[in-house]
Parts: C-alpha cells; sequence; structure tokens
C-alpha cells in the first residue's frame, strides 16, 4: 500500500494548528505542523506533500512570502497551496493569494466541512497522480522491450485493470469536484489529469 499523502499545515498559532488538524482527523492523511514560513520550507526539503495550507499573517515570512519561494523550488512549484486568513484581512489578500500561486483562498472562522471537502478531493488527485505515474512507467518499460512468448497473456490484463482502476478513480474525482460546484481552482488539475489518463489508455489500446 503506498503511504498516505500528507498535508502541510503551516500557521504560527498553535490553537489553529489543532484545530486543523482536529478538521482533518477523518481523512487518510498525515498532518505535518510548521510554525513559522522558515520551518514549512525545511519540512519541503525531503518530504512530498499533496497540498499545503498556509495562513497569511505570520510574524517574519508571512505566507505570500513563503509561497514564492515555494513556488520558486522546482521541487516544490506543482505542490497546490490554500491560503487561510482571517476575515477582516485587507481587502486586496485574496488578489495577492492567487497571484501567488495559491489555488484557494478560505478566510476565517471557515466551514470545516468546506474546508474538509477542498482538502479531499486535491488528495484524491494526488493519490491518483501517483498511481498513474506507476502504470505510466510500467506500460513504458513494456512498450520498450519485446515481451516474451505468453508473458503479454498476463501482463496485458492485469495493466488493463489498472488503468480501468484510475478510470473509475477519475471519475469519482470529477463527481467530487461536481458536489464542490465546479470549484473552479479544480478544474485545470482535472483537466489535466484526464488527459493524461486518455494519452496512458490511446499507449495501452495501441500495446493491445
Amino acid at each position: 500500500m503506498p503511504d498516505r499523502a500528507k498535508i502541510l499545515l503551516v500557521d504560527d498559532r498553535e490553537e489553529n494548528l489543532i484545530a486543523l488538524e482536529a478538521i482533518l482527523s477523518s481523512l487518510d492523511v498525515v498532518a505535518v505542523r510548521a510554525r513559522s514560513g522558515e520551518e514549512a520550507l525545511k519540512h519541503l526539503l525531503g518530504i512530498d506533500f499533496a497540498l499545503i495550507l498556509l495562513d497569511v499573517r505570520m510574524p517574519g515570512m508571512d505566507g505570500f512570502e513563503t509561497a514564492a519561494h515555494i513556488k520558486r523550488r522546482e521541487r516544490t512549484r506543482n505542490i497546490p497551496i490554500i491560503f487561510l486568513t482571517v476575515v477582516d484581512s485587507a481587502p486586496d489578500y485574496a488578489f495577492r493569494g492567487y497571484a501567488a500561486g495559491a489555488v484557494d483562498y478560505l478566510t476565517k472562522p471557515f466551514d470545516p466541512w468546506v474546508l474538509r471537502a477542498k482538502v479531499s478531493v486535491f488528495v484524491e488527485l494526488y493519490n491518483m497522480n501517483r498511481r498513474l505515474a506507476e502504470q505510466a512507467a510500467l506500460l513504458r518499460e513494456r512498450l520498450s522491450v519485446e515481451l516474451p512468448d505468453g508473458v503479454g497473456a498476463e501482463v496485458l490484463p492485469e495493466l488493463s485493470r489498472r488503468l480501468t482502476a484510475v478510470e473509475h478513480d477519475l471519475a469519482r474525482v470529477e463527481e467530487l469536484v461536481a458536489q464542490a460546484n465546479g470549484s473552479t481552482s479544480l478544474a485545470g488539475p482535472v483537466k489535466d489529469l484526464t488527459e493524461r489518463v486518455n494519452h496512458l489508455r490511446a499507449g495501452f489500446d495501441a500495446l493491445s
């Protein structure tokens, strides 16, 4: 079984981190805490994260500066970021958040169900991308070598089952996005993943 997806929680206040962990406790994820932007960047050096929940207002390196560092790094630039901030923040905070590369922006106090639903979709996308990468690697391996006699009869059905499972997962993600009222922040990642799945299916059809 693959490792559980990891979510990076970045907030300078302990009570906020505890609240976020409680909200996400029903999801099959590992929550990793960071009390500052600097600590968050250290975690990102050696851990792969499915999503970052990033507080905007922090002493020292704030959320916007932290996000800028994340997006400049090749290893971390594609990790989705959801900004969190209090409701009375400056009116341009949302714009600055999206300009900094955030996929979404929520104001505190936020609806726990809404945050949990958004996180669950990004976790599904992350897990699907991992499974898809594994299947694509296996398919490329099979395409690059000539299969010995009789092996194709065993390998191709297994590839077909795995790809079908990915396609079913994608359909479930599309349902989750629809339940989230077609969130535009998710439209791009879902479209990209659909194209990758279709490309993999085309390659498999050519192989079989």
